[in-house]
């Protein structure tokens, strides 16, 4: 029994450790709250890959200057980059999901509007990107969403310290502390979350004092179709019949985030945490300065020595090789000819590198620049992308790339006029991905459209 639940424990810190790892990049936190605090809310969103679909200007238009005043009071508050810290996920890889139109704040009137943020459906994801955009009833926005009107599951706007800066020290009186018990209704629930039952009742009275509803039951969503029914004195019990038209208790109501169970059981300490979160779980902690080590030497098993290779001039070299006696093995393998085991290193790093797990988990989480960090760090600035899956995934993140560009446009893919004409050097400039030197042009063209 021991065994089984340090199992399910491993697997849900290590679920959690890689989102956390990997999600909402330190090169990302850094930029979004230097803009942040120099009051460019707007330079704050395009740092954490956030996209805004609407303009001040048109909402005073629309909506009246008191209500864009407000909006904007918001987007100042706004950390993007904790935002994406919080927003919901799923597994195996620890994505965005999909689809989702989460509400942020709500502006009541003759006809309330939202502030909300939407994830592109999954068709369309790229690099992770999110869209912030006004919700009044009417418009869906700029692109076709499958969800357009704010989800009662996952609503942000009674838990403004997951994304205002300004409250994101409320986060460990709003958590929920106490460990699973023996008592029914508590335990762990999808990917490892813990139930707050301790939280629930006073959770619940916000949720109704915010709709404008007397003392009354809470619905609360468990997963995979298990619903309870929570009293307004705090007890819960199975739901029994069509429980839909009762208010929904929030997600970020329902689970005790992940970061407070890998901090306090040692799995990740403070200094791997989102600033804002660790001063509000770990008060007073002080971060380590810790320097990137420089890009250094490889050694390689060559014939009986140990070789060095490395990047010289901007491309992986061998450097215990002339250049004379480089160019006979480079031609002798070319006629299929085995080369020297240096040769062979470089040829692998080229192809199917050790880090190229590390190079997928940040395009999949949108950390293109510290993707192309590393390639550049073990292959240089200059170097060739060879055949390979290496090769095959920077090709995917630019096909993912026009995808999303596609939905953002309002067009959808047509999944006929796919081609097998390669990306040019300048399609690698617009994708934001290293051009390719050698000789072999058999990258996919993305696909196009019919309205093209």
């Amino acid at each position: 029994m021991l065994t089984h639940t340090a199992n399910e424990d491993d697997s849900r810190f290590s679920f959690w450790r890689r989102v956390r790892e990997y999600a909402v990049p330190p090169s990302m936190i850094e930029t979004a709250t230097a803009r942040r605090l120099a009051g460019d809310w707007a330079g704050a969103c395009a740092a954490a890959n956030v996209e805004v679909d609407f303009r001040l200007r048109d909402v005073a238009h629309a909506h009246g200057h008191a209500l864009a005043e407000r909006v904007r009071e918001d987007l100042r508050r706004l950390a993007p980059d904790l935002l994406r810290w919080h927003l919901p996920r799923t597994a195996p890889a620890g994505l965005l999901r999909a689809g989702l139109t989460v509400p942020l704040a709500r502006y009541p009137g003759e006809r309330p509007v939202h502030l909300v943020v939407r994830t592109p459906p999954a068709w369309a994801e790229y690099g992770q990107r999110i869209g912030l955009a006004l919700w009044d009833g009417s418009d869906p926005g700029p692109a076709p969403h499958p969800h357009p009107r704010p989800s009662r599951r996952y609503r942000l706007d009674l838990h403004r310290h997951l994304w205002d800066a300004g409250r994101s020290g409320e986060l460990a009186a709003r958590s929920g502390s106490l460990p699973p018990t023996g008592a029914p209704y508590n335990g762990v629930g999808p990917h490892g979350l813990r139930r707050a039952v301790d939280r629930w009742p006073a959770e619940a009275q916000l949720l109704l004092h915010a709709e404008g509803l007397p003392p009354g039951p809470v619905a609360v969503r468990l997963g995979r179709g298990e619903r309870l029914v929570l009293g307004p004195d705090g007890h819960a019990e199975a739901a029994v019949g069509d429980v839909r038209a009762l208010p929904l208790l929030p997600d970020a109501a329902t689970w005790v985030p992940p970061d407070l169970d890998l901090l306090h059981s040692g799995e990740l300490d403070a200094d791997r945490l989102h600033p804002l979160v660790a001063a509000a779980l770990a008060p007073g902690h002080r971060p380590r300065q810790e320097d990137r080590p420089p890009a250094g030497q490889r050694l390689v098993e060559c014939r009986g020595a140990r070789h060095r290779i490395a990047v010289v001039d901007g491309v992986l070299t061998a450097l215990d090789h002339d250049p004379e006696q480089l160019r006979r093995e480079e031609l002798l393998a070319a006629l299929s000819g085995t080369p020297l085991p240096c040769l062979r290193a470089i040829d692998q790093a080229h192809r199917d590198p050790a880090e190229l797990d590390d190079v997928r988990q940040r395009l999949n989480h949108g950390d293109t620049a510290g993707a192309l960090a590393v390639v550049e760090d073990l292959l240089g600035r200059q170097a060739a992308l060879r055949e390979g899956p290496l090769r095959e995934e920077l090709a995917a993140a630019a096909e993912r790339r026009v995808a999303y560009g596609l939905y953002r446009s309002g067009l959808t893919v047509d999944r006929q006029a796919r081609t097998a004409k390669p990306l040019t050097h300048y399609d690698f400039y617009r994708f934001g991905l290293p051009r390719h030197r050698g000789r072999s042009h058999a990258f996919p063209r993305p696909p196009h459209t019919a309205a093209r």
